[in-house]
């Protein structure tokens, strides 16, 4: 995808951006948007909203550029080096507690497409111990995804190893070459993980359903002059996942996941079914209190904040997304 620009490895190391090209719109227009990896399917109203237009119908041009993990886009977001972000709530979540100067704004995905998949051999979560599984980190949101599945299948923390990439990419790979026994890992590698056989241990959706999964955070240095833009671009976001949803539009809308990520279209396919299945977007995207606080106190729980869990610490209603 030739507006995703690719970070180097050393992206660690330095908060250098790939270079962006220069916009026929105002600068005041133009929003530089960090997100995991180099072409997701959670961004898939993202993807509709640049290839269809959306955006630029509402004087909004998107720069994408990627990191490789949700934490890492917070670091820039906070750094200002890009002016909105995408990515796992725990994340900014994580940021803001620490006095980074951003806020959420709108939900992303509210249910999380995560299956766990295993090596051939592998049946139950039983099997699992003293094994190594892979997720995105060690305070990312995929690991308390896999301590909800594991527990309520009798499997300890303490019973199994962890190591972690943070693009599903990245985990599928481990996955496949056998360095790991299983990974937590989003559509469309769930169905490539199938395809070859691997044992599916489940759904996350059938274990969490009290908190949302991804959502959009922005600078608020650049916020305040820019609230126009930040309206805009949720405006043509949620048109954009009103236009997904619509099955008249399934066809064009695998189209676009194909060509700009790269997907199988037979995984595309059915990805769109999986999203469906799971109801996976909110074309309104206010950030739900309730959902919210559920989120913080779990966080607190297993000690990833430290400050108070009042959710209106986290989100900024005058710039997010409105009923």
């Amino acid at each position: 995808m030739k507006r995703i620009c690719r970070l180097a490895v050393a992206f660690a190391a330095s908060l250098t951006l790939c270079p962006v090209a220069v916009s026929a719109a105002s600068a005041a227009d133009t929003i530089t948007l960090g997100t995991v990896g180099s072409g997701s399917a959670l961004n898939w109203p993202l993807l509709i909203g640049i290839d269809k237009g959306f955006f630029k119908a509402h004087d909004v041009t998107i720069d994408l550029v990627t990191a490789p993990s949700s934490a890492s886009v917070q670091q820039q977001l906070a750094a200002g080096s890009v002016e909105m972000g995408s990515g796992g709530l725990v994340d900014p979540i994580r940021a803001i507690d620490k006095g980074a100067p951003i806020a959420l704004i709108r939900v992303e995905a509210k249910a999380a497409p995560y299956s766990l998949y295993a090596r051939q051999g592998i049946d139950s979560y039983a099997d699992l111990k003293g094994k190594t599984i892979i997720v995105g980190g060690a305070k990312d949101v995929t690991r308390i995804y896999l301590q909800r599945m594991a527990e309520a299948n009798g499997l300890k923390p303490s019973e199994y190893d962890l190591i972690y990439a943070g693009a599903t990419s990245a985990r599928f790979a481990a996955l496949q070459s056998g360095a790991v026994d299983a990974a937590l890992i989003s559509a469309p590698f769930n169905f490539k993980a199938a395809s070859l056989g691997l044992s599916d241990l489940g759904d996350t959706v059938d274990y969490v359903t009290d908190f949302p999964f991804t959502g959009y955070a922005v600078n608020l240095d650049w916020a305040k002059g820019h609230t126009p833009a930040i309206g805009h671009f949720l405006a043509a976001y949620s048109q954009a996942v009103t236009w997904l949803a619509d099955p008249a539009n399934r066809q064009e809308a695998v189209k676009i996941l194909v060509n700009d990520t790269a997907a199988k279209p037979d995984d595309a396919e059915k990805t769109y079914d999986f999203f469906d299945k799971i109801d996976i977007y909110d074309a309104n995207g206010k950030i739900d209190t309730a959902g919210l606080a559920n989120l913080l106190k779990t966080m607190k729980g297993l000690g990833d904040i430290s400050g108070d869990t009042d959710p209106t610490r986290f989100y900024d209603a005058s710039l997010g997304a409105k009923e």
